[in-house]
C-alpha cells in the first residue's frame, strides 16, 4: 500500500486530488501541504519519525518554493520518494529530467490518476512476474510525443543528453546515461558500453567480430566493452532462462568471451 503527500497552493484542487488519492485501494495514507516549503517540512519530519513516504504529487507553480526547486531538492534525500508532477501547463520535459514517475495535466481526471497511481505503484513495488511500464516524453516538431520504454532499442550517451533509438527514429533527451540506467536498470536494459544501454529484449545475437564482442540489436551492430562483457553475458542468458521460450534461442558466444 502506497503513502502519499500532496502538494498545491491551489486548495480546492488540493481537495480534489486528495479526496480522489483516498479513494485508490492502492492508497493507504495522502498527507497534503499546500505549498513547498510545508511540503519540505512535513517530508524532513517523516524521515526523521522513520515513517515511509513513496510518492509526492507535486503542483509546479508555487509561490514561493516551486514544485521543480522542491523536486529537485527532494531528488537529494537519502530514499526519495517518486515524483508525480500535477500541472495546469506541459512540463512533461522537465518531468522526465527529474526522473518523474508521470506528470498529469489539471483538471486531473480520475480515470489518468489511477494510470498515475498504477505507475507509481509499480515503481515503488513491481508485482512478481509483471513488468513495470514506463513512457519517456520526446519532443518533436514542437510537440510531446509520449514514447514507450519497450519501443526503445538503445540508448547513445551524447554529454548532457541521451539519444533513444526505436526502430524508426531518433529522439535526443536531456537527461544523463547514467540517471537513465538507474530508472531502467531494473526493467532489461543493460549497460554494453559506457556510452551505450542497451535493451536485451531487442538483442538478437551477441557474438566476437573483429576480436571484440558485440551485440546485434536490429540491424545495429553496438560492440561490448571488455569491462561489461560479462555482466552483459549473464544479463542476456537470465533474460532467457525466465522468459517464455518462443522461437530459436538467443545465439551466444563461447567460453572465451
Amino acid at each position: 500500500m502506497l503513502r502519499v503527500l500532496a502538494v498545491d497552493d491551489e486548495v480546492p484542487a488540493l481537495s480534489e486530488l486528495a479526496y480522489l488519492l483516498r479513494q485508490d485501494a492502492r492508497v493507504e495514507h495522502v498527507a497534503t501541504a499546500s505549498d513547498g516549503g510545508a511540503a519540505l517540512q512535513d517530508m524532513v519530519q517523516m524521515i526523521v519519525a522513520g515513517e515511509r513516504l513513496d510518492g509526492v504529487f507535486l503542483d509546479i507553480r508555487m509561490p514561493g518554493l516551486d514544485g521543480l526547486d522542491l523536486a529537485r531538492l527532494i531528488g537529494g534525500f537519502p530514499t526519495p520518494p517518486r515524483l508525480v508532477f500535477v500541472s495546469a501547463h506541459d512540463c512533461a520535459v522537465q518531468a522526465f529530467e527529474l526522473e518523474a514517475v508521470d506528470y498529469l495535466l489539471k483538471p486531473v481526471r480520475p480515470e489518468r490518476l489511477a494510470e498515475a497511481v498504477r505507475r507509481l505503484w509499480a515503481a515503488v513495488a513491481p508485482p512478481s512476474g509483471e513488468e513495470a511500464t514506463d513512457v519517456i516524453p520526446v519532443e518533436l516538431g514542437g510537440r510531446t510525443r509520449f514514447l514507450a520504454q519497450q519501443d526503445v532499442r538503445y540508448a547513445e550517451a551524447h554529454g548532457d543528453y541521451v539519444r533513444l533509438h526505436t526502430a524508426d527514429q531518433a529522439y535526443l533527451v536531456r537527461m544523463s546515461l547514467a540517471a537513465l540506467e538507474r530508472r531502467w536498470g531494473g526493467s532489461g536494459f543493460i549497460r554494453a558500453h559506457r556510452s551505450t544501454l542497451v535493451n536485451a529484449r531487442h538483442v538478437s545475437e551477441l557474438r566476437f567480430d573483429a576480436g571484440r564482442v558485440v551485440l546485434q540489436v536490429g540491424s545495429e551492430t553496438l560492440p561490448v566493452s571488455r569491462r561489461h562483457t560479462r555482466q552483459v553475458r549473464e544479463q542476456l542468458v537470465r533474460q532467457f532462462r525466465t522468459a517464455p521460450h518462443s522461437g530459436e534461442p538467443l545465439p551466444i558466444g563461447g567460453d572465451h568471451a
